[in-house]
């Protein structure tokens, strides 16, 4: 038996309604990717002065540095990286407008053998031909999704940038918040450094957890794949801290 709501979703009206607003951009990646080198690279600095034996001050130090440089990095980066994707799209659109005004008969015989390789023949095909051609924006968007792989959803650059340095930066502060009690409260909590580790795992614990609502994957499974990354990551810096100690 058919499941009423998710007839309802499909009815005619609710499919015109929903093919009719445009396509929403997920942010999903921005964040996960912000969240989890935010946890890695500080516990890193974390572990990896730790592992020197060096004081609880040259953590905060270079962990707040990290938190805003690496963060403010990743941030950019992530913008640049969006917005060089849309200026290659405008590009691309650009050039296929300018082909199909200068060789229209050879771009409507690329409109042609796409959609035959898709299994329309004879007069159905050429009716798509007729059609998809008959609307210049249509034809141009067409050519640019199965031609070229390109378009769809067009995520804002400035949102997918904040989201990660937000995530980066929230996350991120995670393994320094039992050094930054303890500079408040001195003496307080036993083993600072186990307990960053603690609240560490929590935050990748958490992220790995959140990413399961938005994924097919059990939430407890998600969380301990991004906590056994991070930790991997983790036990490095803190053996690389270590090391460069005992040989400096």
């Amino acid at each position: 038996m058919a499941d009423p709501i998710l007839a309802d979703d499909h009815s005619p009206a609710a499919v015109r309604r929903r093919l009719s607003s445009p396509p929403s951009s997920s942010y999903l990646r921005d964040f996960i990717y912000g969240a989890i080198d935010g946890a890695v690279t500080t516990f890193a600095v974390v572990a990896g002065v730790e592992g020197a034996d060096l004081s609880a001050s040259v953590v905060l130090i270079l962990g707040g540095a990290n938190l805003i440089a690496d963060g403010f990095s990743m941030a950019v980066s992530n913008f640049l990286g969006l917005r060089a994707a849309r200026q290659q799209l405008e590009r691309a659109r650009r050039e296929e407008e300018r082909q199909v005004s200068l060789i229209p008969e050879g771009e409507r015989e690329e409109i042609r053998q796409i959609f035959a390789a898709k299994g329309f023949e004879g007069s159905d095909l050429e009716r798509v031909v007729d059609v998809i051609t008959a609307d210049r924006e249509l034809w141009v968007s067409t050519m640019l999704s199965e031609e070229l792989g390109l378009g769809g959803a067009e995520p804002s650059p400035i949102r997918a940038g904040a989201a990660t340095l937000l995530a980066f930066v929230t996350v991120g502060s995670f393994p320094l918040l039992a050094f930054v009690f303890d500079a408040i409260f001195p003496g307080v909590l036993d083993h600072v450094f186990a307990w960053s580790a603690a609240m560490t795992a929590v935050a990748f614990f958490a992220v790995g957890s959140l990413k399961s609502r938005f994924v097919e994957q059990a939430w407890w499974r998600a969380g301990l794949e991004t906590l056994a990354v991070g930790g991997a990551a983790a036990v490095l810096a803190y053996a690389v801290g270590a090391f460069l100690e005992a040989v400096v």
